[in-house]
């Protein structure tokens, strides 16, 4: 009977652990700390705190948005992220796959998805995939490079 449990819990086990796994690699504390900038992140986004929501970045930090060129400096990137007529985010989640921490420099990639609204009420959802390669600055990981692409 031992076996024949065996037999069936294994290949459950190894099927059901593949789902949605995430992979990280470095320092827990590291880590942890990387996870709550990206969940501060989405925080930023949605209570309108561009200031803040640009802070995550490094002073040479870029961001890659589909169809454009790549966006530099703290003015450009704060033009970039503010919201225009009367559209806002309500909603920001972030799933990073895999993270891996090297030394002072990490990358993470994975899945985001949201909900915005413009000035009349409507709401979209939204939803992507991304790359973010963080950089770590006087103790504090900070987004350097951040790219990323809708799939809806």
């Amino acid at each position: 009977m031992y076996r024949l449990k065996l037999i069936f819990i294994l290949p459950c086990l190894f099927l059901f652990s593949n789902i949605q796994a995430q992979n990280y690699i470095g320092k827990k504390k590291d880590i942890n700390k990387i996870l709550k900038n990206i969940e501060q992140f989405s925080a930023f986004y949605v209570a309108g705190d561009i200031e803040s929501l640009v802070d995550s970045y490094t002073l040479d930090g870029k961001i890659f948005p589909s169809r454009t060129k790549i966006i530099e400096g703290k003015e450009k990137l704060l033009e970039f992220w503010t919201p225009r007529n009367g559209n806002k985010t309500i909603r920001h989640k972030v799933t990073p796959s895999e993270l891996k921490i090297v030394k002072k420099t990490a990358y993470d990639y994975g899945y985001y998805e949201g909900t915005s609204q413009n000035a009349k009420g409507e709401k979209f959802e939204f939803s992507g995939k991304y790359v973010i390669v963080w950089k770590k600055i006087k103790g504090e990981w900070k987004i350097y490079l951040d790219i990323w692409n809708r799939i809806d």
